[in-house]
């Protein structure tokens, strides 16, 4: 079954409708999304690699965990899922911390995305020899250092997607939290 999303208008109120992932990419309709960076005690930040079958950024390192707010949903909820859906990793909402929201407008082929964010902060210590990778999603986690990730985004993006939002939120939890 075709996941459902909430469509909000433009300044992010529910509308009450709801309609696929392929109607809301189809015809731009606003939608909410999630994402999270886990960090570890060594300051690393873990990043997934996206699987090659995705329609978006194929083989690009990408944000920890993300993934579209199911009709009916919270945020956090969603995060937890998509942590367990994409990583097999169980967090708690005690793991998880809100940072901030944003939109985004973005258009790839014949998928107009348009989502209303929310930045999640994880920090905590993750073996990953204990991920189970949902390998239509993902291909590959690693962690990366401070230094490798902000030369990636100074690099005009390199082998990361152009999500370029949440490497902005990114950048500043690195030059700002994690000195």
């Amino acid at each position: 079954m075709e996941e459902r999303f909430d469509v909000l208008n433009e300044w992010g109120e529910f509308t009450g409708e709801i309609a696929t992932r392929k109607e809301c990419h189809e015809k731009g309709l606003w939608h909410r999304a999630v994402y999270a960076f886990i960090i570890n005690d060594k300051k690393e930040i873990l990043l997934q690699k996206r699987s090659a079958t995705k329609k978006q950024w194929p083989n690009k390192w990408d944000v920890t965990i993300g993934g579209h707010v199911l009709s009916g949903e919270f945020g956090r909820q969603a995060l937890i899922r998509e942590t367990k859906e994409e990583l097999g990793l169980d967090i708690t909402d005690n793991d998880i911390k809100y940072l901030v929201g944003s939109i985004s407008v973005d258009t790839n082929k014949d998928i107009i995305n348009k989502h209303f964010n929310e930045c999640y902060l994880i920090t905590k210590e993750i073996d990953i020899s204990e991920i189970i990778l949902q390998k239509e999603e993902v291909s590959k986690v690693k962690f990366f250092t401070k230094d490798e990730i902000l030369n990636m985004i100074d690099n005009d993006y390199k082998d990361i997607t152009k999500k370029i939002g949440p490497w902005n939120f990114l950048e500043k939890i690195l030059n700002n939290y994690l000195k």
